[in-house]
Formats: structure tokens, sequence, C-alpha cells
């Protein structure tokens, strides 16, 4: 996991088995197909408050937003419920 410090932040390339770009689901948008890939966990060392970066949106947008741990979703299969989020389920590495 890469971590880099700024300040009282910390960032992290990985997070609950994520890489920068792979794509997750958003809840709590409003955004109708959007589409967003991970970028970082970010965590204030000092309150202990995280929240994760993607970048998006309606198609065509690359916007950077943050929003929290809980609802950021593994990408939702066809004809499948949505999982449990990647904050209480994260995706284990296979060995």
């Amino acid at each position: 996991m890469s971590e880099k410090a700024a300040g009282r932040l910390v960032r992290s390339s990985s997070w609950a088995g994520l890489s920068p770009g792979d794509p997750v689901d958003v809840a709590g948008t409003r955004l109708r197909s959007a589409h967003f890939e991970f970028v970082a966990h970010v965590r204030h060392a000092a309150s202990g408050e995280e929240w994760i970066e993607v970048v998006g949106g309606r198609p065509g947008d690359r916007k950077l937003r943050s929003f929290r741990p809980e609802q950021v979703f593994p990408p939702k299969q066809k004809g499948r419920a949505q999982p449990a989020s990647l904050a209480e389920a994260p995706r284990l590495p296979l060995t």
C-alpha cells in the first residue's frame, strides 16, 4: 500500500482491494448513468475522519469527488443485488 502524508492527511493509493482506476459505484449521488473510478483513500490523522476520492460522474465528466467510505460499492452486476459497501466488506486478494 502506498501512503503519502500531507500535513495531517494520509493518502493511500489502495483501499479495500482497490487500486487507482478501478471502477466503483457510489450511493447517494443523484446522478444517473454516472461512472466513477477509485483514486485514493484519505484519512485525517488527528480526527480519524476518512473519505474516498473518485474521479468521474456523468458520461464524459472527469471531476474529482470525495465520498464517505460507506457510500462506495463494487460495481453492480446485472441481475444481482447491490453487495455491501467496500467499507463493510472489502475485496480480499486471492492467494
